[in-house]
């Protein structure tokens, strides 16, 4: 029997954050507002720094008018991986980029990126041809409407990935509140507005209880 519940570990899972760059992100994502993805996107970025994930970070064209990677990843990532693919649109043909998957030692890919229908669905379905697990961050993914996101996701599903958002995947790493409700309360609250309601709840009775 198929295991319909493979759970992301943190001890064997990486992160790969694809062409998150400034004149995609601006020019391309139509299906969240640039605010709001940005938002999910460093969410997620700062999920995998508060697990202590591997992360490789990669850009398509960077020279041209893709532009760089926002600057926020590059300073929580300082001594990840950076591949700047030099015409490769789908990452998983870049050599570099393979290798520097295969040096993390991880078999589950937490995998975000612009455009979903190209950027993270190529890669993700190589992933998943090549023996890994693929885990698709919906949410830190964007592209050029819903429809057109909705088609691609249906695809990567259909080949075995995993769809989720960016509070799944830390609510998923995290699996006990009791390993650390204090740092993991704190990395919902900076995200999820309505999230730090419940943080100052929680603070408020603590500190009656004292």
């Amino acid at each position: 029997m198929t295991d319909l519940y493979s759970r992301i570990s943190k001890n064997d899972a990486a992160v790969l954050l694809i062409d998150h760059q400034t004149g995609l992100i601006s020019g391309l994502v139509r299906d969240y507002g640039v605010d709001e993805f940005k938002n999910n996107v460093l969410a997620l970025a700062k999920t995998a720094k508060f697990f202590n994930l591997p992360v490789i970070l990669t850009t398509s064209f960077e020279s041209g008018p893709n532009g760089p990677l926002i600057r926020e990843l590059v300073e929580l990532f300082p001594d990840a991986p950076k591949i700047a693919r030099p015409g490769q649109i789908n990452a998983w043909d870049n050599e570099e980029f393979v290798k520097a998957i295969q040096a993390t030692g991880k078999k589950q890919l937490i995998i975000a990126g612009v455009v979903t229908d190209v950027c993270v669905s190529f890669p993700a379905l190589s992933a998943l041809h090549a023996g890994y697990e693929a885990f698709v961050v919906t949410d830190a993914s964007g592209t050029f409407s819903k429809q057109v996101a909705e088609a691609s996701l249906m695809r990567m599903a259909h080949a075995g990935a995993q769809l989720m958002n960016w509070f799944s995947v830390a609510c998923e790493l995290q699996r006990d509140w009791r390993n650390d409700v204090e740092g993991f309360g704190a990395l919902l609250a900076g995200h999820l507005p309505g999230y730090q309601n419940v943080i100052e709840s929680y603070q408020a009775q603590n500190e009656l209880v004292k």
